[in-house]
């Protein structure tokens, strides 16, 4: 059984920690090639790195858009890069079934944004005692995340994050609130902010999400300098011919820059 990580020691290192990987598990060989690249960026740099991926895209626009390899295949595959780097692996779940199934693959169980007030999905999450990260839904005020938190931890799980990955901004577009972040972190929790998700452009008419993907930096620059414990980005080494979310990841080979712009700032904005 995979060890379960601990939301808090994981920000005690003194630099923000790093949730990224591909989209979707979408072969069994993109992850590795990703998880390599980045185990080797993050341990230069000292920064925690946990990889994620999903198994499985539940929520898509259209019915022929990719949703994964096959469960069983795609968990196999996160426990193998754990197995194989020595890291933690995170994958979101849409069913109190995913929580089960999922559970014994990984170190965190994320819940996605537009589930954040799902009561049986937190309990289940809850009640397998691993890590549970919780995206804030795009219709959601920082404040209103407090009930989710308190929701694992009347399941008797204290081991939670919460994500931020921006607010509905009309119909096709999103709005990060900085101010999320330190509201957020009065709930004793670890804050995260996902810098590629925030940068979609939703409900295009073709069917797939849209993005911003220059804006990256900025909305990074700006996370680390507002003092998020944590940032969660999507990264692909050709997102052009990546299977979910192309438009808003990532390139791989622009993750060490990335990471050590971020650094200095963090660094900075610490003190």
């Amino acid at each position: 059984m995979v060890p379960v990580l601990d939301s808090l020691r994981f920000t005690q290192t003194g630099n923000f920690f790093l949730i990224a990987g591909p989209c979707v598990i979408e072969d069994d060989r993109t992850p590795f090639v990703v998880a390599e690249q980045l185990v080797a960026i993050t341990e230069r740099l000292q920064i925690p790195y946990a990889f994620k991926a999903s198994y499985r895209k539940a929520n898509r626009s259209r019915l022929d858009s990719f949703t994964g390899i096959g469960d069983l295949e795609g968990l196999e595959i996160l426990r193998a890069i754990h197995d194989r780097f020595g890291i933690p692996v995170v994958t979101d779940i849409h069913s109190e079934a995913d929580a089960a199934m999922a559970a014994p693959y990984v170190d965190v169980l994320q819940i996605p944004a537009f589930l954040c007030r799902q009561t049986s999905l937190l309990q289940a999450a809850a009640e397998t005692h691993r890590c549970v990260n919780i995206k804030k839904g795009q219709f959601l005020s920082p404040e209103a995340m407090s009930f989710a938190v308190e929701k694992v931890r009347h399941f008797g799980n204290t081991n939670v994050m919460l994500t931020e990955r921006g607010t509905t901004f009309g119909y096709q577009d999103l709005v990060v609130d900085f101010r999320g972040v330190p509201i957020m972190r009065q709930n004793h929790v670890p804050v995260v902010v996902d810098i590629t998700h925030s940068l979609q452009r939703p409900n295009q008419s073709a069917g797939v999400a849209g993005g911003n993907p220059e804006m990256i930096e900025t909305i990074g620059r700006a996370a680390v300098a507002v003092g998020c414990d944590g940032i969660f980005m999507e990264t692909h080494p050709n997102p052009a011919v990546a299977k979910s979310d192309a438009a808003n990841m990532l390139p791989l080979d622009h993750a060490p820059s990335l990471l050590e712009t971020l650094l200095r700032i963090h660094r900075v904005a610490r003190y």
